[in-house]
């Protein structure tokens, strides 16, 4: 049986950022249940981080942690467009923006044209600019965390489907499809199986709620390079669109499906959707959907992380429920899942942010 000090189930963007905040402290082991880490959510996530998502403690892991997404992203604007029904919301994020110190502007519809030349002028009352949002690179993100706990004598284990959690005296005994591993702690970072991995350690789940989210692609009009177009998002509900590469479009109308955890695939309708809010808001004629797909971000009831030990599970930490910001929180909630495995003070950081443990520990959500 491999011992080590932690393992962490789950080789996304949970699991991996808070095993690099460890590995130089303790000798960290990650289990990853498919062939390679990110192969879920983490994946498929189109990872621009912006402050058009997730509600105000949401917000502040991301302000937390902009600094350090700047090594892996590029910056990229983000034009954030209303209707007329829709400028009360548009007013509410640009206080989010004023709040935050961010660099952004506010237009009226010709000017979110000039940015966005597809843009239907009935389409856009008035937008916000966000001109410091980041694109991040996923893979590289992923990679730089694996390296790291590699470099501190860590290890990740790919194949690694787990079967059983059992307490074994004072510690932990998890048997997976690759052998048996010991550890004291356990952290449990299983995005849309969090729940499941929570019931074999037999602590109680936490309701964690697998939402599917279907992306599309599609070609630019032909001879037009879209690779400066910016991050086009209505402020409610509508479609998000923006580019990948000089001729490609990237496109959701940011459904929200329920559904069982799965290797989520994209459906039908869920696709006709999204190229119908596109074709609406713009001149863009979607003749043929390239490619498509679908990832489960997983929320808890509350949509706020949960990070903290489970009640009645000494040893069993939570790192799940993320939703649909994982990426662009990682770098502050890995320090606040890193300090509350090693039993460390809050970061001072986010506490002066006004955020605790309380906020994001799984006893908020009852017994």
């Amino acid at each position: 049986m491999e011992t080590a000090w932690v393992v962490v189930i789950g080789g996304g963007i949970a699991g991996l950022s808070v095993a690099a905040r460890l590995a130089p402290r303790v000798r960290v082991v990650v289990l990853e249940a498919e062939s390679a880490p990110g192969y879920h959510a983490s994946g498929r996530s189109v990872a621009f981080a912006h402050y058009g998502l997730g509600n105000g403690p949401v917000r502040d892991l991301t302000a937390l942690s902009m600094g350090e997404l700047v090594a892996h992203g590029s910056v990229h604007p983000a034009l954030h467009i209303a209707s007329e029904a829709q400028t009360g919301l548009l007013d509410d994020l640009e206080a989010v923006h004023h709040h935050y110190g961010c660099d952004y502007t506010r237009v009226g519809a010709a000017g979110a044209q000039a940015l966005m030349p597809a843009l239907r002028e009935d389409a856009c009352l008035a937008a916000l600019v966000d001109h410091g949002s980041l694109k991040l690179d996923t893979h590289a993100m992923l990679q730089a965390h694996v390296a790291t706990l590699r470099e501190h004598n860590g290890k990740l284990v790919t194949g690694a489907r787990v079967h059983t959690i059992e307490r074994d005296g004072d510690s932990w005994r998890i048997g997976t499809s690759k052998g048996t591993f010991g550890a004291a702690i356990v952290v449990n970072a299983a995005g849309a199986w969090a729940d499941e991995i929570a019931r074999l350690a037999g602590a109680a789940p936490i309701g964690i709620a697998p939402r599917r989210r279907t992306v599309i692609s599609f070609a630019a009009p032909e001879g037009k390079d879209v690779s400066r177009w910016p991050f086009t998002k209505t402020v409610g509900e509508g479609f998000y669109i923006l580019p990948e590469g000089r001729g490609q479009l990237l496109a959701s109308s940011m459904d929200e499906g329920a559904s069982d955890p799965c290797d989520a695939a994209p459906e039908e309708l869920d696709k006709a959707v999204a190229a119908d809010r596109v074709e609406q808001a713009t001149t863009l004629a979607i003749r043929r959907i390239g490619h498509a797909w679908a990832g489960l971000r997983s929320f808890a009831p509350d949509e706020l992380p949960v990070i903290g030990e489970a009640a009645g599970a000494r040893g069993f930490f939570w790192c799940a429920g993320q939703g649909g910001a994982g990426f662009q929180t990682s770098p502050a909630l890995s320090r606040i899942a890193a300090a509350a495995v090693l039993g460390e003070p809050f970061p001072e950081d986010c506490a002066a942010a006004g955020l605790s443990a309380a906020f994001f520990s799984p006893a908020r959500l009852g017994p």
